[in-house]
């Protein structure tokens, strides 16, 4: 089974079935190690605008690093997914100014920035399942951040591209398509890892 399109699901679907076994307790632990090995590196660190997202469920936590960059007066942009499944942006103000959205997915409820806001960030946090010792990402296949990657390669934008994910979801090989693109860096509990581009 070479065939990226068929690997792709049976590997997120094992991925999944992992993330449903850690407990509520797992994932606080994670959250805050994920916080502060992110805010540790320096594409994090000294970015003026960070593209973000908000996790959900049992997705690597990105509550304190949003949080963490915020406090570091750092502008960060959370994603607001449009109709056709492109995003759009809006400014972070802080856990009160987010609202449920379709999904389970938690927006934020500022103006909207456009989808081209992407843009102005220096980096950018992808929502991931997997990568791979080259920098490939599995997403979750809904093509909302190959849209985001899209539009960033078109302009020649090239902020830091940045995963973060549980321990076991750093992997040999992740099945790779021709719009995929690899990633700078992974943080996960233990630490970064970056990879070359």
């Amino acid at each position: 089974m070479d065939d990226p399109q068929r690997q792709k699901p049976v590997l997120r679907r094992s991925l999944l079935a992992a993330r449903r076994l850690l407990t509520p307790r797992d994932l606080a632990a994670a959250d805050t190690l994920l916080g502060r090995n992110a805010l540790a590196l320096p594409e994090l660190a000294g970015a003026g605008t960070v593209a973000a997202y908000v996790s959900v469920g049992a997705e690597p936590g990105t509550r304190a690093l949003v949080d963490g960059l915020r406090a570091h007066g750092t502008r960060v942009l959370l994603p607001v997914l449009m109709a056709d499944d492109d995003l759009d942006w809006a400014v972070y103000r802080g856990p009160d100014g987010l609202r449920p959205a379709g999904r389970g997915l938690l927006e934020p409820d500022g103006p909207r920035l456009g989808p081209g806001a992407v843009l102005d960030a220096d980096a950018v946090l992808l929502p991931g399942l997997a990568v791979d010792g080259r920098g490939m990402r599995l997403g979750r296949g809904g093509g909302s951040y190959d849209r985001v990657l899209a539009r960033l390669a078109a302009a020649g934008a090239h902020p830091a591209l940045i995963v973060l994910l549980h321990e076991n979801e750093v992997v040999a090989r992740v099945p790779e398509e021709p719009h995929d693109h690899p990633v700078d860096a992974v943080v996960t509990p233990a630490g970064p890892r970056r990879f070359g581009r």
